[in-house]
């Protein structure tokens, strides 16, 4: 905790003062573009990784990225999701996912969950991520396993995100737009789905393609 303390009172000494007109600005109101849906795990970072400002990212993090479907009742998730939507009127989604994410390790081995019956019940809104790499991914195991689990989980969530009410409004539309990302903790490298080709490319490469592709499912193959 006083890590935590130090670290604010540098933020008023060092921090605050540069930007400090921004933050009166969005003390007034906020207009951010992206709502950025990610994982909790510590070793994320939103803002750090994209080098955005304060007020430029709305952000979602939960255990495993998760965007539980429209019509299992009311939650967090919906919530946040349709005021981004609704209200501040983002125009991209991201869903972006991790490597070394315990929450789908958690999903391949629900041994490891019992013990946290809140978590196994959680996981359960990627049931459909499991039955997909049990039913396609066979010949995988390990990190590579883990890796193909995690890059599928982002595409059932982005399916799980188009059945909400004020989303789907947004995609008919045409002016809301949604991504499916993987990070690389180790490597610092992103991912992102490309609807076209049906895979994972690197962001770099994905920057030139349309990202309001008509959205298809993965082509499974070997990672």
């Amino acid at each position: 905790m006083q890590k935590l303390i130090h670290g604010i009172h540098q933020f008023q000494k060092n921090g605050f003062r540069p930007l400090q007109g921004l933050f009166e600005r969005l003390a007034e109101e906020q207009r951010p573009e992206t709502l950025f849906i990610t994982c909790s795990d510590s070793r994320i970072d939103p803002n750090l990784l994209t080098q955005s400002q304060p007020g430029d990212l709305f952000i979602l993090r939960n255990a495993g990225n998760i965007v539980p479907p429209h019509g299992v009742g009311s939650s967090g998730e919906a919530a946040t999701i349709e005021f981004a939507v609704a209200a501040l009127g983002v125009r991209d989604i991201i869903i972006c996912g991790h490597s070394h994410c315990g929450a789908m390790q958690a999903l391949l081995e629900p041994e490891k969950a019992a013990p946290l019956p809140t978590l196994s019940a959680w996981l359960l809104h990627a049931e459909a991520t499991r039955r997909i790499v049990c039913d396609n991914y066979r010949h995988l195991q390990g990190e590579r396993l883990l890796t193909a689990t995690v890059e599928e989980n982002v595409l059932v969530q982005l399916e799980n995100l188009r059945t909400l009410p004020a989303v789907a409004s947004r995609l008919a539309r045409g002016d809301l737009h949604l991504h499916g990302w993987v990070y690389k903790i180790e490597t610092g490298e992103v991912f992102a789905f490309d609807p076209e080709s049906g895979q994972f490319v690197a962001v770099a490469e994905y920057q030139r393609l349309d990202a309001g592709a008509v959205w298809c499912r993965r082509i499974p193959a070997a990672i």
